[in-house]
């Protein structure tokens, strides 16, 4: 696959060191594109989030990152929760 660039479609980029024609022939594919992550909004007790900054602070890893692992993890293993509604 080659990609090549219009110049007057990218006049805002004279002078820059970009070649005029790319080939991807020989690209390899993004090893990381299984683990593309998405971007959510959810609610999360305070309780909960305050268990992980705590752990976040003592591990140095981030505590969406620590969030993610967990939930990983729980996937990964097929963890089923005990939900008892009343």
């Amino acid at each position: 696959m080659k990609v090549v660039w219009d110049e007057k479609k990218l006049g805002f980029m004279e002078g820059n060191n970009m070649r005029k024609e790319y080939d991807f022939t020989n690209a390899r594919p993004n090893p990381y594109a299984k683990k593309l992550r998405q971007q959510i909004s959810i609610r999360i007790d305070v309780d909960t989030i305050a268990y992980f900054k705590k752990r976040a602070e003592e591990t140095g890893i981030p505590y969406q990152n620590l969030i993610n692992l967990y939930l990983t993890d729980c996937a990964v293993r097929s963890k089923n929760i005990n939900v008892t509604w009343r």
